[in-house]
């Protein structure tokens, strides 16, 4: 009983409360007492509605009931403040706090805007949780956030305020605030509001907005109310001014970069400019602060990018925002392992339009739609680059399914252009091809290797197929490209047999085949490289697709020709194989299988069985696949041979030339390579597969060179002539290297070589020839057949005496056939065969032609007989008619010798060698040696080295080097004369001659005991004669001949090589000792101002070496004699040494090698700076001879380069400004090798030396030196670049290059040479497109200011003179103008200037306003002054949040800098005020428009300068009205009277921007009704100026004010008007003033009410009647 009786007092005493205040309420009589009252109890009352009694709670509601109709007028405040903390304070009580709301809320907008910024934080602090604790609250709260927010005046951004602004919010204790407001801010940003949404109350149909839940709509509409975000409605906000104002809280400090990333991100893909704008600049800020490999954003961005449809269903964001994401995904490593998401994304966005039925497209049309499926496939090219191999492989396949089935929508494999909507989609046709190669190479295994090839297949017909155009068939060609290399790592033995299969087949393919007319390219070039890259080299298909390539087709394309010949060269496949790897190859390192040779069995199996009909076809349609196969064949076949004699085949660039040399010059190669042929056994067993590519049943040697012979033999006998001379040297060279039996094969065609020897071309006939001798002589050729060819030849041999024409070259055939025919019958022991064949005949036949005949050809095919008779001992004196003396024989042949015929000169020697030292008589030997010695006399030095052959044949015969090749039969060596003193008689007459003062016979010398030493060196007549040799060759260095110095230089190397270390030490020292005074056992020493090398051609520090005194003082300092030989061999190959394989090459590598080396540089340490400096010098001797040198002596360059580093670079600084041209031309040079090899830490101290050097020899009298240091510079430049594009990682190296390198490049801007000038700007202008945000920054303002005064500088003068001089060229001024204008506008230095200004921060804005200032102020000519007037519009819509604060001031300025002589200049300024308006205050632009009325009105008079002010006026006014609208139109009332009034002006020039600023602004009759006061005013002003435009301006105004005041005008109006009109009538009459006239007739029409009721305005009429009275009669 007592509870109840205690619950009953309690609610009584509550009652009580409540009804004292209620009457309170009651009592106030006004509604300041009232106000007092809430105040106080208004908050205590409604914590009553907590209370347990029901009766309390509805005696209240009661009260709040009366409160509201007392506090309808918007003068009664409530106390918000103390509402609004009882609201937080009670989160249990939704009753309490629902009415808290309601009184929030309506007072609120009551409060002063002090008040309302004061409740604010309040507002804020705990916000988070006030919405979790009472959801249905939330949307209200938030929407009362917003409705601050145009109160809350934010601090400039980096200030101190600002960096207080989120601990003085509260969100440092509560970042969960922060964090709530930035979540809903960024919905608010993704808010669309449609109407009709609003007025669908349905709760089965709820509006849907992209990225939004219908909650969350729900949350930011108030509950769907159609005036939440109508701004017309009291309580209304306006979305657009909110998403703004958001934007700017996010971008205060109060928000962190984390916070407000993906709000900022929403915004900057809104569809107003003035959102997504800021949008973007805050996302660009935030983006380097956030971590793009964070797994829970990637997460996020695809969830906002797809949308969810649990718990409650978000429908996918906009395409503009999905783009966005995409470019930020497209830069994340780790959003390439979410593979779902990333298949599920292809999926949707891919789908065609065709086939989304009733579903929505994830893709929308239109321009959105095309950016974003480009953003697909750069995200999808993204992850084929970055994604790791396990990713890959389970999205790849069902992604290039996708892409595969996008392009076969659009038509494949030819497009169907009806279906394609816009360039954009034809290019991501190509843009899918290039995205599945990607796709494809990533992961092979699920891609490529299918059973069938699909994909390759596919591709290969999209290539020859495709019809879209050559830049689709270029993205085919990069996507089969792209998957050649995964490929060849990938394939197996089935895939490989498909690939074979496919690429023969796309190699027979050919464009306008008329059995497939679908075929559009051919497919030939990217086969040969599948081939080349795919296939092991060892695959004989890969290399018959080569041939095919090389000579399958006529008219074949080069670049498919020269992929064919790569392919076939072993060295380019294994260099292109190592770049996958990352590998070189090592020369000569036994590489592994599938680089090697292809078995040379299988070759010929492949092409000469399988292809035959191929290979003849092409021979019929005169291609070069027969000679090409043969030519490979031929490799593969030597290559084999030697591997089995352990002979190593070295393979590097120059592996077939030299391969060539050893078979032609080495006699022990020679013998190894017949030992390999004659017992190589290739009997290997191929077991047959299915497929007809491969090789079945056995071929050996045998069989293998047979049909390798006879395919050569065929090709001579049938082919072209091209063919034919390819073909028959193969034959040649493979019959002189194989065992008869294999030559046996061809002895039943030897007929065929009847129609060659009859030949017209002479090198066919001879080969011909050659050809007869070898296979006619073998012993399976029967004596009956012998000896009819032979009678045939020989009756037409005899004939030459009387042969003309045609039949002079079939008579030098069968002379030279039957000379090879009898000198083989000879050799192979039928000499009887041959004698019985007619040999006296022929022999005594030779003799007469030799002596009698005149025809050249002839003489040419005596001499080669008796060459290949004397040769094989088949010539013998005895032998010679009697009529016909050897003496006859060797003057005639001499007689041809000294006309330079290397054939008669040799047959001299042959000749020679089938003579014995003691003849008969005795004379016969020494009269041959003195007829050659004779020819010294012949100047060609060509001839000279074939005289010193033929001396080393007389010498020792079959012994000479010269004459490996010649032994083209199996078996030993032919036994002539012997020999035991002639070479020795020989070397001393040589070695005497070379002592002769005769000039002719002294260079002759010189080369013939060159080539004694080269091709009889073995022998001891040579060896014991080394020092007189070297002698010789010594006293040859000191001629001004170069032949003579690399001969001698040649044959000191020769010399060298061929001593053993005792005698190579004594000749070095003994050397040494002739150039420096001491006594010399060798005669010839030279003096040592004997002059080797022309100045400069050796550059040294002080000077450069040209005698060998120079050599030898430098050899002496350095402490190595040796140095010398090295110098003698500086000399590079002529064309003589590469046109004789018997030379071979020489270099100094061989020789270093060899010499006495060891710890050389370690005690010439000064060597290392000149070496290095040499090897660049200009000339490419030095330059070879050095590098040879360094490559030999340096065994580690990088360690030795890296430890000498400032000893180098200290030399080449000194050397680069010498006096000798050569010098400094390669110093620069190697300052540029130099530092592209070093880390920056090493070069940085030396930098800005180095720029100084480079850009003082870039004004170099000598071009070739300005070349060279331009090349350093761009290498300068280049590292300059790369250091700057590191970014982040790289600052501090960066900072440091830039702070050399700019202040140094800003000062040669002003450099007197014009190529210093140009490539200092050019540098700079790199710099700044390459360079950092956070490394550049710190330069940008300085950059900036100079960059803007550089733009007139660097104008060319011939503008200026081509402006003053216009009329001459027929142009105007202002055309000329208008092109510098758009060459200023696509400028690469106004590049430069908008990306440095897209750069700038707070910190940086600051400090380059006042130097833009000073640039404007500064400023000379117009690409300067144009310059600054962009960078103030750039300024005002790139960077307008923080250019804001300075707007006021530029604008300020612009006034003052306005006034330029020249239009254009003016005109850019006035433009660019427009932008500046965008930004400014009201306050600011009240004050420009009250300056473009000065300009205006306050001329004196109507001259041409008066005009000009108010064109710059109006071309003001028209950009503020155009680019300013919104700022315009907001003070109207100052603008719309002066435009008005204006835009009557009588000059056309003037008035025309005025008319299209109102046109802008206005436009209609309602701008005059509004401001027509304001109009008249400012007229009436005028009407009475001393200026007759102003006058007529403001009058024409007047009367047309009264046209568009409609049919009657209000008393109001009629008097702010007639006062005006009256004053326009009166005065004298002037042109046009009768429209003032028409408007009064108007006026009083539409204003009867006005002058009827007044009678003074009425006689003020009258009077105005007198005037028309007095107009018309001076009318008519």
């Amino acid at each position: 009983m007592s509870t109840s009786s205690e619950s009953s007092s309690s609610e009584a005493r509550e009652l009580r409360l409540v009804g004292a205040v209620e009457l309170k309420i009651a009592l106030a009589e006004s509604d300041t007492s009232l106000e007092a009252i809430l105040k106080v109890y208004l908050a205590p009352l409604l914590l009553k509605l907590a209370s347990d009694h029901l009766s309390v709670r509805n005696k209240v509601i009661s009260v709040c009931q009366h409160i509201n109709t007392r506090i309808t007028l918007p003068s009664i405040k409530l106390p918000v403040a103390a509402l609004l903390k009882q609201f937080k304070e009670n989160p249990a009580v939704p009753l309490i706090r629902h009415f808290d709301l309601h009184y929030i809320q309506q007072g609120l907008e009551r409060l002063q805007p002090a008040d309302r910024i004061e409740i604010f934080p309040a507002l804020l602090n705990g916000i988070s949780s006030d919405v979790e604790s009472s959801p249905t609250h939330g949307a209200a709260l938030f929407n009362l956030v917003l409705r601050l927010l145009p109160f809350f005046t934010l601090p400039p951004r980096g200030s101190k305020d600002d960096d207080a602004l989120r601990a003085h919010l509260g969100f440092s204790e509560r970042p969960e605030d922060a964090t709530f407001l930035a979540l809903w801010f960024g919905k608010l940003f993704l808010l669309s509001i449609s109407r009709s949404s609003l007025q669908n109350t349905s709760e089965t149909d709820r509006p849907r907005c992209p990225g939004l839940s219908a909650t969350e709509y729900d949350f930011l509409t108030l509950q769907r109310k159609a005036d939440t975000w109508d701004d017309a409605s009291p309580h209304g906000l306006n979305l657009t001014q909110s998403k703004i104002l958001a934007l700017k809280f996010l971008g205060s400090g109060a928000f962190t970069d984390k916070e407000r990333f993906l709000p900022a991100l929403f915004a900057s893909a809104d569809t107003n400019s003035n959102i997504y704008e800021f949008g973007e600049d805050l996302t660009k800020r935030a983006i380097p602060k956030i971590s793009l490999e964070d797994r829970v954003l990637v997460e996020q961005l695809f969830e906002i990018y797809f949308g969810r449809s649990t718990p409650e269903l978000v429908p996918s964001v906009r395409p503009a925002l999905q783009t966005k994401i995409l470019s930020l995904l497209a830069k994340s490593i780790i959003a390439t392992t979410f593979t779902a998401r990333i298949t599920a994304l292809v999926e949707q966005g891919l789908v065609p339009q065709s086939n989304v039925g009733e579903q929505e497209s994830a893709i929308s049309s239109g321009r959105e739609g095309s950016k974003l499926q480009t953003g697909i496939f750069s995200f999808v090219t993204w992850i084929a680059r970055m994604g790791n191999a396990q990713d890959l492989r389970s999205i790849s396949a069902p992604i290039i399914s996708k892409l595969r089935e996008f392009i076969t929508v659009q038509g494949w494999p030819r497009a169907n252009f009806e279906g394609i909507r816009s360039q954009n989609e034809l290019s991501l046709r190509g843009y899918a091809y290039e995205i599945i190669g990607l796709l494809a190479k990533s992961s092979p295994d699920t891609t490529l290797l299918e059973a069938d090839l699909d994909l390759v297949k596919w591709l290969f017909q999209s290539l020859s197929e495709e019809a879209s155009g050559g830049n689709i068939a270029v993205s085919v060609e990069e996507a089969l490209s792209s998957i050649i290399g995964a490929l060849s790592k990938s394939l197996n033995d089935e895939v490989a047999n498909l690939l074979r299969g496919l690429l023969l087949h796309h190699m027979t393919l050919d464009v306008g085949d008329p059995s497939d007319s679908q075929i559009r390219r051919s497919t030939r070039f990217v086969a040969v490289r599948f081939a080349n890259r795919c296939l092991p080299y060892n695959d004989p298909v890969a290399r018959w697709i080569d041939l095919l390539a090389i000579g399958g087709h006529k008219n074949e394309r080069n670049e498919v020709v020269e992929e064919g010949k790569k392919g076939l060269d072993v060295y380019w496949y294994r260099m292109s194989q190592s770049t996958d790897q990352v590998q070189i190859p090592v020369p000569g390192r036994e590489p592994d299988s599938k680089s090697s040779f292809p078995q040379f069995f299988k070759l010929i199996h492949l092409f000469f069985v399988e292809n035959v009909e191929r290979i003849w076809k092409s021979n019929n349609e005169r291609t070069t696949l027969l000679s090409s196969a043969l030519s490979y064949c031929r490799r593969t076949l030597q290559v084999e041979a030697f591997q089995s004699r352990s002979i190593p085949v070295i393979i590097d660039e120059d592996w077939e030339r030299r391969l060539d040399s050893l078979i032609a010059t080495d006699e022990v190669a020679r013998e190894k390579f017949k030992d390999a042929i004659a017992s190589m056994d290739f009997g290997e067993s191929i077991s047959a597969g299915k497929n007809s590519l491969t090789i079945e049943g056995r071929l050996s040697l045998d069989e293998a060179l047979r049909i390798y012979i006879q395919s050569a033999f065929r090709g001579f006998v049938d082919g072209e002539a091209f063919i034919a001379i390819q073909c028959g040297e193969y034959l040649l060279e493979i019959c002189s290297l194989s065992p008869n039996k294999v030559v046996q094969s061809l002895v039943g065609g030897v007929k065929k070589l009847e129609d060659p020897l009859k030949a017209n071309n002479s090198a066919i006939r001879s080969m011909a020839a050659h050809a007869f001798g070898l296979i006619t002589s073998h012993d399976e050729c029967s004596i009956a057949d012998v000896s009819i060819m032979s009678a045939k030849l020989l009756e037409r041999a005899q004939t030459w005496n009387e042969s003309v024409g045609a039949e002079t070259n079939k008579v030098h055939g069968s002379i030279v056939a039957l000379a090879y025919l009898f000198s083989r019958l000879f050799f192979r022991g039928r000499d009887q065969l041959a004698i019985d064949c007619g040999l006296q005949t022929y022999l005594e036949m030779i003799a007469q032609i030799s002596d009698g005949a005149r025809d050249s050809l002839l003489q040419e095919a005596s001499d080669v007989a008796i060459s290949q008779l004397c040769l094989f001992s088949v010539m013998k004196t005895e032998q010679i008619g009697t009529s016909h003396s050897q003496r006859s024989i060797v003057a005639k042949l001499s007689e041809r010798a000294m006309s330079g015929d290397e054939k008669a000169i040799l047959a001299l020697g042959y000749l020679g060698m089938a003579t014995p030292e003691e003849s008969a008589d005795g004379a016969l030997l020494p009269y041959i040696m003195e007829q050659l010695h004779k020819l010294h006399d012949l100047r060609q030095p060509e001839i000279q080295f074939t005289v010193g052959e033929a001396w080393s044949c007389i010498s020792i015969g079959w012994d000479s080097k010269a004459l490996v090749a010649k032994l083209d039969i199996e078996g030993s060596k032919p036994r002539l004369a012997e020999r035991e003193k002639t070479l020795e008689t020989v070397v001393e007459m040589v070695l005497a001659d070379c002592k002769k003062s005769k000039p002719s016979l002294r260079k002759a010398s010189l080369i013939w005991l060159l080539c004694l030493i080269q091709y009889c060196g073995h022998q001891q007549a040579i060896l014991s004669n080394l020092e007189n040799c070297q002698a010789a060759f010594k006293g040859f260095l000191a001629d001004r001949d170069e032949l003579i110095q690399e001969s001698a230089a040649r044959g000191l190397g020769l010399i060298y090589e061929k001593g053993d270390r005792t005698a190579k030490d004594d000749l070095v020292r003994d050397l040494l000792t002739s150039f420096t005074g001491g006594g010399s056992k060798l005669a010839g020493n030279v003096t040592g101002e004997t002059q080797l090398f022309e100045p400069g051609d050796l550059p040294t520090g002080d000077g450069s070496v040209t005698t060998y005194k120079d050599i030898m003082s430098l050899a002496s300092e350095v402490g190595d004699p040796s140095l010398v030989y090295r110098f003698m061999s500086l000399a590079s190959h002529n064309a003589i040494w590469s046109s004789r394989a018997a030379f071979g090459r020489f270099g100094l590598s061989n020789i270093l090698s060899e010499s006495s080396t060891d710890g050389y540089l370690a005690k010439n340490p000064k060597l290392y700076q000149k070496l290095y400096r040499y090897r660049f010098d200009p000339n490419p001797n030095v330059q070879k001879a050095m590098n040879d040198i360094w490559l030999s002596l340096v065994k580690d360059p990088a360690a030795t380069i890296s430890a000498r580093f400032d000893d180098i670079i200290q030399d080449l600084l000194r050397t680069i400004i010498a006096k000798e041209w050569r010098v400094r031309q390669a110093s620069c040079a190697a300052i540029a090798d130099l530092i592209q090899s070093q880390p920056f830490g090493k070069y940085e101290t030396y930098l800005k030396q180095i720029w100084g050097f480079c850009f003082k020899v870039l004004d170099d009298i000598k071009e070739t030196v300005r070349v060279a240091a331009m090349a350093l510079a761009r290498v300068l430049t280049s590292i300059t670049v790369r250091s700057l594009e590191a970014g982040e990682s790289g600052s501090t190296k960066a900072g440091a290059i830039l702070a050399e390198v700019i202040p140094f490049l800003l000062s040669q801007l002003e450099a007197s040479a014009q190529e210093v000038q140009l490539f200092a700007l050019d540098t700079l202008l790199q710099i700044v497109k390459k360079s950092s945000s956070r490394v550049l920054k710190p330069f940008i303002p300085g950059l900036l200011e100079r960059l803007l005064g550089l733009l007139s500088i660097l104008e060319p003068q011939a503008i200026n003179y081509l402006h003053l001089n216009a009329s001459k060229y027929n142009l105007t001024e202002q055309k000329i103008d208008d092109m510098r204008l758009a060459s200023i506008r696509g400028s690469p230095m106004m590049e430069a200037i908008e990306r440095c200004l897209d750069l700038l921060d707070e910190e940086s804005m600051n400090i380059f306003v006042p130097r833009l200032e000073a640039a404007m102020k500064a400023a000379v000519g117009l690409p300067s002054r144009v310059g600054c007037s962009r960078v103030l519009v750039s300024l005002s819509t790139r960077r307008s949040y923080l250019f804001r604060p300075y707007a006021d001031r530029l604008l300020q300025l612009v006034q003052k800098i306005i006034f330029d002589r020249n239009d254009t200049v003016s005109t850019s300024y006035a433009a660019a005020s427009g932008y500046l308006a965008r930004i400014a205050t009201d306050k600011q632009i009240l004050k420009l428009e009250e300056f473009a009325q000065n300009l205006y009105f306050s001329s004196d008079t109507d001259c041409l300068s008066d005009q000009r002010y108010r064109i710059i006026a109006g071309d003001t006014i028209l950009a503020v009205s155009k680019t300013a609208t919104d700022r315009v139109a907001s003070l109207a009332a100052s603008f719309l009277p002066f435009i008005f009034v204006a835009k009557h002006n009588p000059a056309s020039e003037v008035k025309a921007s005025f008319e299209n600023a109102w046109e802008q602004l206005a436009g209609g009759r309602r701008a005059v009704a509004l401001y027509l006061k304001e109009i008249i005013q400012l007229a009436t002003t005028h009407l009475d100026s001393t200026q007759h435009a102003l006058k007529h301006a403001s009058a024409f105004a007047v009367a047309t004010s009264v046209s568009n005041l409609g049919e009657t005008i209000s008393l109001s109006d009629c008097g702010t008007i007639w006062p005006a009109l009256e004053k326009a009538l009166g005065g004298k009459s002037w042109k046009g003033k009768e429209a003032v006239l028409e408007a009064f007739v108007k006026f009083v029409r539409k204003s009867r009410a006005f002058w009827k009721g007044n009678g003074q305005i009425a006689d003020q009429m009258q009077m105005v009647r007198s005037l028309f009275i007095r107009f018309a009669v001076r009318c008519n």
